[in-house]
């Protein structure tokens, strides 16, 4: 297997490792109420496994999508376009829920952005933080932006 190869092939155990042990960091730091990081607001995203059906609960950074108490999120990253939150969210989008900081988790109704509506999220977004419109810059696909509403 070439260098390229493996480079490709996914990430390692230690990697692995090391993405659970932050992201259990966290969600505990979400739920103590300090649910910040970097200079984001972050929540937790609970979904359910696409394939696996197994209960997933994934610390992501959010922005305010006007006064109606919605939150947006941006599905960056992801070896194959899209990150594994994003596609359990989108594949069973019935059950997804967040947890604000120090809040009880509530129901969502998730709905990707196209269009002029996804124009004004990201200009919203990346007026908010700019390393966004950086990363965008250097993928090859575009970042899709998800709307969570209560439901």
């Amino acid at each position: 297997m070439s260098t390229d190869q493996q480079a490709n092939k996914g990430h390692g155990g230690f990697s692995r490792w090391m993405q659970h042990k932050m992201n259990a960091r966290m969600n505990r730091k979400v739920r103590s109420g300090k649910g910040t990081f970097m200079g984001m607001d972050v929540l937790i995203l609970h979904t359910v496994g696409r394939r696996s059906g197994t209960p997933r609960q994934t610390p992501i950074s959010w922005f305010a999508d006007g006064d109606d108490n919605g939150w947006l999120l941006v599905a960056s990253g992801g070896k194959n376009g899209h990150p594994d939150w994003h596609l359990n969210l989108m594949g069973h989008p019935e059950q997804a829920t967040v947890e604000l900081p120090g809040e009880e988790p509530r129901a969502v109704a998730p709905r990707v952005l196209a269009g002029e509506e996804r124009a004004r999220a990201w200009d919203a977004i990346t007026a908010a933080q700019p390393r966004y419109g950086k990363y965008q810059a250097k993928s090859d696909h575009e970042y899709a932006v998800v709307r969570l509403s209560p439901r």
